[in-house]
C-alpha cells in the first residue's frame, strides 16, 4: 500500500526547534548573577580579593572585580552556567573604583570545559569591544546565539594606565535539549505505519557534533529509485537526494551537495533541509546552498523507515553499508515529530540500537600553535619501557611546510626531525658533518583534517607512520636513545639543526614514550615550556568557505591567508575579479583591433562570463554577431497545428549573457527569410496564426518584421508592396508559386529569436523554406555617455551602492583644477573616495572595517594639464591596487579577509573641474559617463534590480518569504534572536506607469495579521498604509495628493526605521517624513504581492477595492528590503517561492527611468532656487577635497528634509 502524506498534514504536525523550555520571546534574562562561587575560575588572581567569584556585574565584592596576577602570560576568566543555557549577548565592566579595565577580548564556549572553541562575529572578526573605564556597562549582543555550558573571556587588550579588570554578566535562557548518543555501531531505526512514504515537502532538522570525519546521519529509499542520505565525508556535509531519477537505476554515479567544512571539530552544528518539490534548501550553521533535485518526480518515496546514524543491510540489523556515524545528535526532528523523544519514550514506531540519551563523547584537549616563525612547544620524555623512543600524535594544517618535531639523539651528534614539506611528511636524521638519512610519506597531509602520525624506534630503524599506512623507514648504524625535550611545532633558535618555518596548525593526543602528555599541566607551568602556543582549543578556520575567489576559480589557502587560481577563467586579479576581455566589440574597436572573432564579458567583472561573438567592424557601426545550431535554410513538409515543425535555436551564449548583450546595445536585429509554396502564416478566415516564433522568454510571437511588435503582419504589409494587397503577407495568398516573406525583427525586448512553429505544410503541393539569421546588435551605451562639472558646487547623487567583497572603479577625466573628489561613498563607518589629491596625485582611501587605508599614485608630470587620464581603482577582500594612466600599479595589502564593505549612505560624486568620464562597477551597479561636446548624460543600470513587466487587471506576483511550515518551527528562535538594531526597519523602492484608478501597487502581509499597501485611491493620489497593531486602526500617509495614474513614471521609495517613516515621490517631491503610531516590527512575513491581491484578510474597504481592482501598467526596479521580487519571477519560474496570476510580460516599460538622470538635474535646480542661503554655506565650506566630502554628507541630509524647509 502506497500512502501519500498530504501537504497540510505535513504542516499541522508541532514543530520545535531546540523545543525552548524557558520562553524565546525573551531570551535575555541575566545568567551569572545568581551562580556560586564554585562557577568561576580564572587562570590566576591577584590576591584573594581579586578572586574569579567577585567579577559580577555592578558588584563591589572582594576586591571589586577579577584581576589576574601580573605575571599571567595568558590570562582568562571562566564562568560555569551549570547546565546547557542559549547565550545571546554578553555585558562587561572594568574593577570597581580602579584603573583596570579590558578594552578587548575573546569570547570562548564550551560543553565540557575542555575542548573551547572561539566565538566569531558574523564577518568572521573574533575580537570584542569592551571598556574604556572602570564603571560603565558596555554590552554585546551576539549576532548568533551561542548553546553551551563553560564561557571564557579571554583579555587582549586593557587600560595601558592601569591593570586588566573585570567584571561580567552573560544573557540567555534555557532550553529543551533531546539528546542521542551514538557510538558507530548504533542506530535508530523510524518506522512507517504504511510499507511507503511518500511526501512533497521534508524539513529535517538536528545539531550533531563529532570528531570523526565520517559517518552517516540520515539515509531512507525506496524500491521506485527514490533515496535520501545526509552524511559526513572529509569533514564536510554531503546531502545525496534523488526522486524519480531513473538514470540511477542504470547504475550512473550519485551526485552529493557539499555544504560545511572543519565538522569533525567536537562541537555542535546546526543542519535545516526544507524540501518543497524538487526545491531543496540545505542549511548547515550560517551557510545555505539551494538547489534543484535529479530525477522527475515531485514526490519523495521512501520504503518502510528512515535511518538515523547509518544504512542498515535489509534483514541484518547492525550492519551498515557504509561507515555510521559516531557521535552525538541533538533535537532531531522529522517533519515536525521529534525522533530522539519518540525512542527516548520507547515508541513503538522507534527501533533504537545500542543508542544512549546523554551525550558522553570525549572531549580531545587540543592545541594550537599560532606562529610560523617562534611556536613551539617543549615537552620532557617519560622514561621508556624498553630502550629507544616513541612519539605519536594528531596533527591538522593548511600549511604545506613546518616543522613538526625535532629531538637530539644518542650517541651524538644527531638531531631527528620530523616536517611537513610540500604537504606531505619528511623525516630526517641529521648527522655529524653533511650526513644525512631521509624517509617521506606519499600522504599528503595540508588538506585540514585530522591525520595521526607515529615515530618509533625498533630493531635498528626508526618508522614514521600516517594514518596507519605502511610506514617509511630509516635504517639505524647502532641503536639510539633520545636526549632532552621533545619539541613540537618548533624550537628555539638555539636548538633547531636547520631553518625551518614553525608549525602553523593544531595538535592533539601528544603521546610520548606511550605515556600521555597533559596539556593542563603545560597551561599550569608545571610541565614543559611552551611559546606562541593557544591551549585548550584548535583555531583552525576554512578561508575558502566560502569560497571568495569569483567567477568559480579554485581556492586554496594557508593557515593565514587564501589564494586563487584563475586558470581557465577569463580573470585574473587576487580573486579573479577582472576580466581579461573587452566588454563589448565597440571596446575592442576603440582599442584598435579590427573585424574578427572575440570573446566579450558584457558585465565585465560581474557574475556573467565571457562568450565568443564575431565582432564586424565597418566604418559607420561596429556589429556584434552572435550566430545559432541552424544557420542553413530549413525545409518544411508535412506540419500541421496538431503536429507543428518545430526548431529550437542554440546560440552562442547563455541565455543571460544574450540579455545582457542586447540590453547593453543601442540597437538589435535578427532576419527571417520565410519562402511559402501553399503554406500561410494566418488563417485567412480568422486571422489565428498557423506560425510563429518564440522570443527569447518563450513568449509566443506572430508578427514578421518591423520595429513595433504585437501586429500580425508582414514586413510587405508594413511596406505596401505584398503581392495580393487583400492579404498581410505575401503567404497568405496561398498560391501554388513560390512566395517569400522576408523580415527584419528589432524589437530589443523580444530578441533573440528562440524558437520557430511551423505549422501549414500538411496539404498536398505545401512546402515551406525559412532561415533566421544570427542575432546582430550595435553600439555599446555604457560607453558614450558624459557628465561635466563647471562648478565647486556641481555633483551628482545616487543611490547607495554596496561593495559587500569586490569593486573596482575606472574612469578617464580631464581638469585644470589642482584638486578634486572623483567619487564619495560613506557609510556608518564604512567609505571609498578617489580624488585629486594634488595636481600630481591620485588618492584611492577606503576602510572596510579594520581601519582606513590610503593608496597614493604620484606622477612626474602634472595631471590638471587638460588632457585625458585613466584611472582605476579596485578593493578585494585580499588587497586593493589603484592605477594611473601606464604608472606602475600600486597595491596594498588587506590583512582582515573576512571584512565586508557596506555602504549605508548616498554616492556622492562632487568635483571642482570638468568634464569628467567615469564608468564605476560596484557589485551589481554600473554608472557610466562620458563626454560628448561638454553635454551632460549619465546611465545608471542595477543589474539585480532592473527589471519592467507590463501588468493586466488579473495579474499579480507573489513572492513567499515563509510557509506556515517553516514559520512554526522558526518561531521561537525567531523571537528570540538578537539584533544590532532593535528598531524595525524597512526598505522599498519601485517605479511605476499607469492610468488605472483605483489601483493595487503593492502589499506585504504577515502571519499575525500585520500588513503594508500601497494604493492609488479613486482620485489617483498616493495613499501608503501602515497596519501594525491589529488592536488599532491603520496609519495612513498621502505623500501625493495630485494624481498620479497620469500615464508618467513614479518613482517610490519608502524607508522605515522605528516610528520614523520617509517616504519619497520623484519626480514629485524630496523626502517627506512621517510619524508612526507605532514602532512595532513585521512579525513573521508571510508574503509580498504585486498586482490584485485575491485573498488577504483584515484589509480597510478602500485598501479592499483597489486590491480588487489590480494595476493595469509597468512596474520596474522592485526592491523590498534586500528581496527584488520581480527579478525573482523572471528567473526563478517554478520556484516554490514564486506565485505568478494573469499574464506576466518582461518588457521595456520601465526603460523611462533612465531619464530620472536628466530630472535628477532639475531637482537640483530646484533645491537651488528654493534654499539660496543654504547653498551659499555649502559653498563658502568647500575649501579642499574634504570640506567637499563633509557637505557631500549635509547635501544629502539637504535633500532629504528640502521641502520642509522649503515652505519655511
Amino acid at each position: 500500500m502506497l500512502a501519500v502524506l498530504p501537504l497540510l498534514a505535513v504542516l499541522s504536525l508541532p514543530l520545535r526547534s531546540g523545543a525552548a523550555a524557558a520562553s524565546h520571546h525573551n531570551c535575555n534574562a541575566p545568567l551569572v548573577s545568581s551562580l556560586p562561587h564554585s562557577s568561576f575560575q580564572s587562570s590566576s588572581q591577584s590576591s584573594v580579593g581579586y578572586a574569579a567569584h567577585n567579577a559580577k556585574l555592578n558588584r563591589r565584592d572582594g576586591a571589586g572585580g577579577w584581576s589576574p596576577m601580573v605575571t599571567d602570560q595568558e590570562p582568562w576568566l571562566q564562568v560555569d552556567l551549570r547546565e546547557q543555557m542559549e547565550v545571546t549577548a554578553v555585558s562587561t565592566q572594568g574593577r570597581y573604583d580602579s584603573w583596570d579595565w579590558v578594552s578587548g577580548f575573546l569570547l570562548l564556549y564550551s560543553d565540557s570545559g575542555r575542548a573551547w572553541k572561539q566565538y566569531r562575529q558574523e564577518d568572521g572578526v573574533g575580537r570584542i569591544v569592551g571598556n574604556v573605564n572602570s564603571e560603565a556597562v558596555v554590552q554585546s549582543k551576539l549576532s548568533h546565539p551561542v548553546r553551551t555550558r563553560f564561557l571564557r573571556f579571554v583579555p587582549l587588550d586593557w587600560n595601558p594606565s592601569g591593570w586588566m579588570g573585570l567584571r561580567v554578566e552573560v544573557y540567555g535562557c534555557s532550553y529543551k535539549s533531546y539528546v542521542a548518543d551514538f557510538d558507530g555501531r548504533s542506530s535508530l531505526l523510524y518506522r512507517f505505519n504504511q510499507k511507503s512514504m511518500s511526501t512533497v515537502k521534508d524539513v529535517i532538522s538536528l545539531r550533531f557534533k563529532s570528531h570523526q570525519t565520517e559517518g552517516v546521519l540520515l539515509h531512507g529509499e525506496g524500491q521506485r529509485g527514490d533515496y535520501i542520505t545526509l552524511e559526513l565525508h572529509r569533514g564536510r556535509l554531503d546531502l545525496y537526494l534523488n526522486l524519480d531519477d531513473g538514470r540511477v537505476r542504470l547504475g550512473s554515479r550519485r551526485v552529493a551537495v557539499t555544504v560545511g567544512s572543519l565538522l569533525d571539530d567536537q562541537h555542535w552544528h546546526s543542519v535545516h533541509m526544507e524540501r518543497f518539490n524538487r526545491q531543496v534548501n540545505l542549511t548547515v550553521d550560517a551557510q545555505t546552498s539551494s538547489f534543484q533535485t535529479r530525477g522527475d518526480g515531485h514526490s519523495l518515496d521512501v520504503d518502510y523507515e528512515l535511518s538515523f546514524g547509518g544504512i542498515p543491510l535489509p534483514g541484518k540489523p547492525g550492519t551498515f553499508l557504509r561507515r555510521n556515524f559516531h557521535g552525538c545528535m541533538e533535537n532531531l526532528y522529522y517533519n515536525g515529530i521529534n525522533v530522539v523523544d519518540l525512542a527516548k519514550r520507547r515508541k513503538p514506531q522507534i527501533h533504537s540500537g545500542n543508542v544512549t540519551f546523554s551525550c558522553s563523547q570525549p572531549q580531545l584537549v587540543s592545541c594550537t600553535f599560532l606562529s610560523s616563525s617562534s611556536s613551539f612547544l617543549s615537552l620532557p620524555p617519560p622514561p621508556p619501557a624498553s630502550g629507544g623512543f616513541s612519539a605519536r600524535f594528531q596533527l591538522r594544517t593548511w600549511n604545506p611546510d613546518g616543522l613538526l618535531l625535532s629531538l637530539q639523539l644518542h650517541p651524538g651528534p644527531q638531531t631527528l626531525e620530523l616536517q611537513v614539506s610540500g604537504g606531505r611528511l619528511l623525516l630526517g636524521l641529521h648527522g655529524s658533518g653533511r650526513h644525512r638519512s631521509e624517509a617521506t610519506t606519499g600522504h599528503r597531509v595540508s588538506d585540514g583534517l585530522w591525520h595521526s602520525v607515529r615515530l618509533d624506534t625498533r630493531n635498528l630503524h626508526i618508522s614514521l607512520t600516517v594514518d596507519g599506512e605502511p610506514s617509511s623507514n630509516i635504517e639505524l648504524w647502532e641503536p639510539v636513545e633520545s636526549r632532552g625535550n621533545f619539541f613540537f611545532g618548533g624550537c628555539p633558535s638555539m636548538n633547531c639543526h636547520a631553518q625551518i618555518p614553525s608549525f602553523q596548525g593544531c595538535m592533539q593526543l601528544i603521546f610520548i614514550n606511550g605515556q600521555p602528555m597533559n596539556l593542563s599541566l603545560v597551561q599550569q607551568g608545571l610541565l614543559g615550556n611552551y611559546n606562541e602556543l593557544q591551549l585548550d582549543t584548535c583555531s583552525i578556520k576554512d578561508r575558502c568557505l566560502p569560497n571568495l575567489c569569483e567567477h568559480s576559480a579554485r581556492c586554496s589557502q594557508t593557515w593565514t591567508s587564501f589564494s586563487c587560481d584563475c586558470s581557465g577563467t577569463g580573470y585574473s586579479g587576487a580573486t579573479c575579479h577582472n576580466s581579461i576581455y573587452e566588454s563589448s566589440c565597440e571596446a575592442y574597436k576603440l582599442s584598435g583591433s579590427s573585424s574578427g572573432f572575440y570573446f566579450i564579458d558584457p558585465d565585465g567583472s560581474g557574475p556573467l562570463g565571457p562568450t565568443q561573438v564575431y565582432c564586424n567592424m565597418t566604418e559607420k557601426k561596429v556589429w556584434t554577431v552572435l550566430s545559432h545550431n541552424s544557420s542553413a535554410p530549413v525545409t518544411v513538409q508535412s506540419s500541421s497545428l496538431q503536429k507543428p515543425h518545430v526548431m529550437r535555436l542554440n546560440y552562442s551564449a547563455s541565455a543571460e549573457q544574450l540579455r545582457a548583450i542586447v540590453s547593453g546595445s543601442e540597437q538589435c536585429q535578427q532576419e527571417v527569410v520565410y519562402s511559402c509554396r501553399k503554406s500561410r502564416l494566418f488563417n485567412t478566415r480568422d486571422g489565428s496564426p498557423l506560425s510563429w516564433w518564440l522570443d527569447r522568454d518563450g513568449e509566443r510571437r506572430s508578427y514578421w518584421g518591423g520595429f513595433l511588435p504585437g501586429v500580425q503582419q508582414c514586413s510587405c504589409s508594413l511596406e505596401e508592396n505584398c503581392v495580393d494587397m487583400n492579404y498581410f503577407c505575401n503567404c497568405d495568398a496561398d498560391t501554388d508559386a513560390w512566395a517569400n516573406d522576408t523580415g527584419v525583427l528589432s524589437y530589443k525586448d523580444h530578441l533573440p529569436v528562440s524558437q520557430v512553429v511551423v505549422g501549414d505544410t500538411n496539404r498536398t503541393g505545401s512546402m515551406a523554406v525559412y532561415s533566421v539569421g544570427p542575432l546582430r546588435c550595435y553600439g555599446d551605451k555604457s560607453i558614450w555617455n558624459a557628465a561635466s562639472f563647471y562648478q565647486e558646487s556641481s555633483y551628482l547623487y545616487f543611490p547607495t551602492l554596496q561593495a559587500e567583497l569586490a569593486s573596482d572603479i575606472s574612469f578617464y577625466f580631464k581638469t585644470s583644477a589642482p584638486s578634486g573628489v572623483f567619487l564619495e561613498n560613506q557609510g556608518l563607518k564604512d567609505f571609498i573616495r578617489v580624488e585629486l589629491s594634488s595636481p600630481s596625485a591620485v588618492t584611492f582611501s577606503f576602510d572596510v572595517g579594520n581601519g582606513p587605508a590610503v593608496l597614493a599614485v604620484k606622477s612626474h608630470l602634472p595631471l590638471n594639464d587638460r588632457q585625458w587620464h585613466y584611472v582605476r581603482a579596485e578593493r578585494n577582500v585580499k588587497e586593493a591596487s589603484l592605477q594611473v594612466d601606464q604608472l606602475p600599479l600600486l597595491f596594498f595589502l588587506i590583512l582582515c579577509l573576512f571584512c565586508h564593505l557596506y555602504l549605508v549612505f548616498v554616492v556622492c560624486l562632487v568635483f571642482s573641474f570638468c568634464p569628467i568620464f567615469v564608468i564605476l562597477h560596484l557589485v551589481f551597479y554600473r554608472l557610466s559617463c562620458f563626454l560628448i561636446l561638454s553635454h551632460f548624460c549619465c546611465f545608471l543600470s542595477h543589474f539585480s534590480h532592473f527589471v519592467s513587466v507590463s501588468f493586466d487587471r488579473e495579474s499579480s506576483v507573489t513572492y513567499t518569504f515563509q510557509e506556515p511550515f517553516s514559520v512554526m518551527q522558526n518561531r521561537s528562535s525567531q523571537a528570540s534572536s538578537v539584533s544590532t538594531d532593535s528598531r524595525a526597519r524597512e526598505d522599498v523602492a519601485f517605479s511605476f506607469v499607469t492610468s488605472q484608478r483605483p489601483a493595487m501597487l503593492l502589499t506585504v502581509s504577515t502571519f499575525s495579521q500585520q500588513y503594508i499597501a500601497v494604493i492609488l485611491a479613486r482620485n489617483g493620489s498616493l495613499q501608503i498604509w501602515y497596519h501594525l497593531q491589529t488592536d488599532r486602526s491603520p496609519d495612513v500617509f498621502s505623500p501625493a495628493l495630485n494624481n498620479l495614474a497620469d500615464g508618467r513614471l513614479h518613482r517610490i521609495r519608502i524607508h522605515r526605521v522605528g516610528k520614523n517613516l520617509y517616504i519619497q515621490v520623484s519626480p514629485e517631491s524630496c523626502m517627506l517624513k512621517y510619524t508612526l503610531s507605532s514602532d512595532a516590527e513585521l512579525i513573521l512575513i508571510r508574503s509580498l504581492t504585486l498586482g490584485k491581491v485575491t485573498r488577504m484578510e483584515n484589509l480597510n474597504e478602500e485598501v479592499l477595492q483597489a486590491a480588487s481592482k489590480g494595476f493595469i501598467g509597468c512596474l520596474s526596479s522592485v526592491q523590498f528590503n534586500h528581496v527584488a521580487p520581480l527579478k525573482a519571477a523572471l528567473t526563478n519560474r517554478g520556484s516554490s517561492l514564486i506565485t505568478i496570476r494573469g499574464p506576466l510580460v518582461q518588457s521595456n516599460c520601465g526603460a523611462l527611468a533612465e531619464s530620472t538622470s536628466h530630472t535628477l538635474q532639475g531637482e537640483t535646480h530646484t533645491i537651488t532656487q528654493k534654499l539660496p542661503k543654504f547653498m551659499e554655506i555649502v559653498q563658502k565650506n568647500i575649501k579642499n577635497a574634504h570640506d567637499v566630502f563633509k557637505n557631500c554628507l549635509k547635501l544629502q541630509n539637504f535633500v532629504q528634509n528640502c521641502l520642509e524647509h522649503g515652505r519655511n
